[in-house]
């Protein structure tokens, strides 16, 4: 299958991008997914956090499954702050790229110590080891404080230029652009509703352009038309 069918041209983008009231458009796809929990099963704020830094690279089903009894060995921040490589290494060796991610698990609970010193900030979450604009705006969506960003995860870069909202693949020139369209007040839903789409309905092969909510200013529906 070409590109093509897959992506707009960049003229039929920017056209798009300029003429589209993105505020308005967006309303009925937030309407669909504002408030929905991702898919990631965590069960408070640290938990939400250590799997967040899992989940890089892998699959959130993955991450769900290896979760009860990783948590059930440290149920806190205290807790994983006092194991090693050693102790940690059995719960999580299913997960892709574990060696990795262990020693940014146990960096940062030494750093943190206790589940309140948990930061929510862009600033203070990006500065712990494993944790990108990406991973710390799921964390504050999720956690519900003051959105500093948008989410941009793999389907949304795949479904923003689709719909003409941005362009290009680096997520965070698509997170800019979508910030520029967007009113800071639906930044923190707006990736994940975005998000959300692209696993139900806007997938990489066979969209369901019928069931799509974002179908009358879609520029790749468009352009199929």
């Amino acid at each position: 299958m070409k590109i093509r069918d897959f992506f707009c041209s960049q003229t039929e983008l920017i056209f798009v991008y300029m003429k589209t009231n993105w505020a308005t458009a967006f309303k009925p796809l937030l309407a669909k997914y504002k408030g929905k929990l991702h898919p990631l099963e965590y069960k408070n704020v640290y938990q939400l956090l250590v799997m967040v830094i899992l989940s890089a690279q892998d699959s959130d089903k993955n991450i769900n499954r290896i979760a009860p009894a990783l948590f059930e060995a440290f149920p806190d921040m205290k807790s994983l702050a006092k194991t090693d490589a050693e102790g940690l290494y059995p719960f999580i060796s299913k997960v892709r790229g574990f060696a990795k991610k262990a020693k940014w698990l146990m960096e940062m609970a030494r750093t943190i110590k206790t589940d309140k010193n948990i930061p929510l900030s862009m600033e203070e979450l990006t500065q712990l080891p494993g944790i990108g604009r990406k991973s710390a705006n799921v964390i504050m969506r999720e956690a519900k404080v003051k959105a500093e960003g948008i989410i941009v995860d793999l389907h949304v870069v795949r479904v923003a230029p689709r719909l003409g909202i941005a362009s290009g693949t680096d997520p965070k020139k698509i997170e800019k652009q979508m910030m520029d369209m967007l009113p800071e007040k639906d930044w923190g839903e707006a990736g994940m509703a975005l998000s959300f789409l692209g696993r139900e309905i806007c997938r990489p092969t066979d969209p369901k352009h019928d069931a799509c909510v974002m179908k009358k200013v879609c520029a790749f529906n468009k352009e199929r038309e």
